[in-house]
């Protein structure tokens, strides 16, 4: 395959995840900066072995080199203390109700702050599943671990959100339905 060929197949396949590659990097990282060295470095380093590549969806295989590139790399690095910016990470409210999306909004929040509160291993296969959609298969490839243990840390994790936003919605006073849960798809 010819340079311009690579690069052609390189961006339908790959490079059409940079959004989303940036969005797992970020939440990896904590830090806007970081998450676009690190997707950088991503996309060099997938460039470079596209030769090998097999397969037609490069999502998985871009995010399993990324998260590699940071915990091999990223990781080194003393923490920056850049809060998380919300308005990164929400979706535009449709609702013109104020109380309903003042409620949205702390519960929102509410659920940003939980989120941050999990380990590395439970955030990252919440990050995978609920914002990026990925399936549990793919998502033990990418981290290289068991089936069951991916399902594992997703229970687990939308467990410590359920927890955790009961816990502070009690203490705030936020009102709360019983039946509703606090993790999309429970």
């Amino acid at each position: 395959m010819d340079h311009q060929e690579k690069l052609q197949n390189f961006e339908k396949i790959i490079l059409r995840h940079m959004d989303s590659a940036f969005t797992l990097a970020r939440w990896y990282t904590w830090n806007e900066d970081d998450a676009k060295d690190l997707v950088q470095e991503g996309l060099l380093r997938a460039f470079r072995a596209f030769d090998r590549f097999q397969g037609t969806d490069g999502r998985a295989w871009l995010f399993t080199i990324i998260r590699n590139l940071y915990f091999s790399s990223v990781t080194r690095k003393t923490p920056d203390s850049t809060v998380f910016d919300e308005e990164i990470h929400t979706l535009e409210e449709s609702s013109a109700d104020p109380e309903v999306l003042l409620l949205r909004n702390a519960e929102s929040q509410l659920m940003w702050q939980a989120i941050e509160k999990l380990g590395p291993e439970f955030r990252e296969v919440l990050v995978l599943r609920e914002l990026e959609g990925l399936s549990y298969k793919e998502i033990a490839g990418i981290t290289e671990t068991p089936l069951g243990t991916v399902m594992s840390r997703l229970a687990r994790a939308r467990e410590h959100i359920r927890q955790n936003m009961k816990a502070e919605m009690r203490k705030s006073g936020v009102r709360q339905k019983e039946d509703r849960n606090a993790v999309p798809g429970q």
